[in-house]
């Protein structure tokens, strides 16, 4: 980790939700609505791309906790806008808050936690 990483950094990701992100897509519902998977997602793809400049080439992220609410519905084809901000590092693990909104108001909410690690030990642990 670099010493740039510290709390309050943030970010807003955006994005526009298609076919392939609704429920009926994922498998998790019967219905054509951004899919509450689809949301994590990008709840996940935002905070590790507010990490991204702040960890060495060694390094990656990998998430290890994730406690959101899905408290609105989206219809395909609406912009999805993903606020991630650092609340906590304790050593190598990162807390976020995060919250997503759509053209009309607040979607989901929560807390995420990511790990920092070296990319060469994790693989090589995955092969033991």
């Amino acid at each position: 980790m670099k010493p740039s990483l510290t709390i309050d950094l943030h970010l807003e990701k955006k994005i526009k939700s298609e076919a392939k992100h609704s429920a009926m897509s994922y498998g998790s519902g019967l219905v054509d609505v951004f899919s509450t998977p689809a949301m994590v997602a990008h709840m996940e793809q935002t905070c590790n791309e507010l990490l991204l400049e702040h960890m060495e080439e060694t390094e990656t992220s990998v998430g290890i906790e994730i406690c959101v609410k899905h408290v609105k519905a989206t219809p395909i084809g609406d912009y999805i806008t993903c606020k991630a901000k650092i609340t906590e590092i304790v050593k190598n693990k990162i807390t976020f808050s995060v919250e997503s909104y759509d053209s009309k108001g607040k979607i989901g909410e929560g807390i995420h936690k990511r790990a920092i690690i070296n990319k060469e030990l994790f693989l090589q642990g995955l092969k033991n």
